[in-house]
């Protein structure tokens, strides 16, 4: 059985900067958003955090082995089949059931075994005890939990909305493409509406049983070492204070990943500052500010966000 740790929550929350930091630490793999494996990876050979294409990548290579015999015997038109069959966020609801259909059910583990088929390949050729798939989405979550070849345990990452909502309108692009490609752009009030759905979601996994421990990106920049420690220890990861030597004052010394996709964030190699963002508090027009915190009040209360930026703590 393959042991998962799932990366959750809206986009430009930090679960990449979360994803590579845990990747630093041994028995521990970091896979990015496998989600997104199967167009970005197999069909458009896109580049893996190691720089290389995906199909050039030695780890991945050993990993098609071992899952499939090879890439080219996955059967991706059916991934993508089964993904708009089962893998929605409308479709949470229905699978947020205590029981399924048999005909549902039977698609369901269908579509989660072709990515349990990666992780228990991906821990067999790393070596390590625990795999991190960072692709975030809610619906995908909800799916795994259907699996019965995956010990899920979901990392649920919250970041202020406001912030959330001034990042989705940054220009970034995409350099696995070779700068061919942006990464999406959601207008203030669309990313407020997703950021209310997926937050929930994850809310709803955890009480179907799913172990999902939430963790604030503004509260785990400000000791990542004890965060770390605490993802290890909920990870079932051993860390000795040895393991943590590469995080310093300030930021962490990141090697090489093979992430599969997600933020241009997974490329980094060498120093990383830790600080946080909080340029949203001076950049986001009032208006969007204003609307974003209006729509999410209820959410950003429970998460223990003031609704007034001026009564959050600033960066140093």
């Amino acid at each position: 059985m393959a042991h998962v740790v799932y990366l959750g929550g809206l986009g430009r929350s930090g679960t990449t900067l979360v994803e590579r930091l845990l990747g630093e630490l041994p028995s521990v793999c970091t896979l990015g958003e496998i989600v997104h494996l199967w167009q970005r990876d197999i069909r458009d050979n896109e580049r893996c955090g190691c720089g290389a294409r995906f199909a050039a990548c030695t780890f991945w290579k050993r990993v098609g082995e071992r899952a499939y015999g090879g890439w080219h015997n996955v059967d991706v038109d059916r991934v993508h089949a089964l993904r708009d069959t089962v893998e929605r966020t409308r479709f949470i609801p229905r699978l947020a059931a205590t029981h399924l259909p048999p005909a549902q059910l039977a698609d369901v583990r269908e579509y989660a075994t072709f990515y349990s088929r990666v992780y228990a390949a991906a821990a067999e050729v790393s070596g390590a005890s625990v795999v991190v798939d960072s692709s975030k989405h809610s619906a995908l979550a909800h799916v795994l939990r259907w699996a019965d070849d995956v010990d899920l345990r979901v990392v649920h990452v919250v970041r202020d909305a406001r912030g959330v909502a001034y990042s989705w309108t940054k220009t970034v692009t995409r350099p696995e493409t070779d700068g061919g490609d942006e990464m999406t752009r959601y207008s203030p009030g669309r990313s407020a509406l997703l950021w209310n759905a997926h937050n929930a979601a994850f809310g709803l996994l955890a009480r179907r049983g799913v172990p999902v421990r939430r963790i604030r990106y503004e509260q785990f920049l400000t000791d990542p070492r004890a965060a770390l420690r605490d993802l290890a220890a909920y990870a079932g990861v051993p860390v000795a204070e040895a393991d943590l030597g590469f995080l310093g004052d300030g930021y962490a010394d990141l090697g090489v990943s093979h992430s599969a996709a997600g933020n241009p964030m997974r490329f980094t190699v060498g120093r990383l500052p830790l600080r946080r963002d909080d340029a949203w508090v001076r950049a986001l027009p009032g208006s969007q500010r204003r609307l974003v915190g209006a729509v999410c009040a209820p959410m950003l209360r429970a998460y223990g966000y003031p609704l007034n930026p001026a009564e959050a703590p600033q960066e140093a």
